[in-house]
């Protein structure tokens, strides 16, 4: 059987299966076979395929891994546990946002924390010009599903409040090329904030402030699942997000 999604990729990025070979030094008609005849390449050449291409590499061979295989990768990619967000050390985020070289995201309600630190939104603008495309989701203050979660939270309405004070701090950001801020009517089961590769993900329980809540540091591995998981569900909530002007 072939293997649809790697010809449409080839095609989608003007590649020829002779292109392929001379990248990674196998031959053109051992190329021609994964295409056409679905053959699973070695590991090391599904990776460097994969990166050339920017795609996952299981979403191109979904069979290429046994189902222990891709457990392992995926727990690799657990960097580290914190067991409460105000365990993550301030200059953990400077850091992790800090590195970014080609996208950093925010997937909150509020994030105030984040949003009241100066010293954050001048690092944003920085990133931003330098290329670094910049998307903040913040939740619609007027969502139903915000005042669902001030509720649950025991705050009430303050939890609108919050986002309200967060629009108005990113203010600085608004206008300025390759930022965007984005307010989004969703469920949110846990905050993302991406750096590249790299993903803080705070989970979020059922009446306890997301302060108080534990966030895994993750780092995309080839094979692994994790991240990828996280990053198409940010990339869900913000073609839904309307945008701030």
């Amino acid at each position: 059987m072939a293997n649809e999604r790697l010809r449409a990729a080839l095609l989608q990025h003007g590649l020829t299966p002779e292109d392929i070979a001379a990248k990674t030094g196998v031959d053109p008609k051992t190329v021609e076979r994964w295409v056409t005849q679905g053959r699973i390449p070695y590991r090391r050449y599904r990776y460097a395929v994969a990166a050339m291409l920017k795609l996952d590499e299981r979403y191109l061979w979904p069979d290429g891994m046994t189902t222990e295989q891709a457990a392992d990768a995926s727990e690799s990619e657990i960097v580290s546990v914190y067991p409460h967000r105000w365990a993550v050390p301030r200059e953990a985020w400077g850091l992790l946002f800090g590195a970014a070289e080609r996208e950093i995201g925010v997937l909150v309600y509020s994030g105030l924390f984040i949003a009241d630190d100066t010293g954050m939104i001048r690092l944003f603008a920085a990133k931003a010009e330098t290329g670094v495309r910049v998307r903040i989701l913040l939740g619609d203050p007027d969502s139903p599903h915000v005042g669902q979660r001030g509720i649950d939270e025991g705050i009430g309405d303050s939890m609108s409040a919050r986002i309200r004070n967060a629009i108005a701090l990113y203010k600085p950001l608004l206008g300025r090329d390759n930022v965007e801020i984005g307010l989004h009517d969703t469920t949110l089961y846990n905050s993302i904030y991406r750096a590249d590769d790299d993903l803080y993900v705070n989970t979020h329980i059922y009446g306890s402030p997301a302060g108080n809540t534990p966030v895994l540091h993750l780092r995309k591995v080839a094979g692994g699942s994790m991240v990828t998981t996280y990053v198409e569900s940010f990339e869900r909530v913000w073609a839904e997000a309307r945008r701030v002007d």
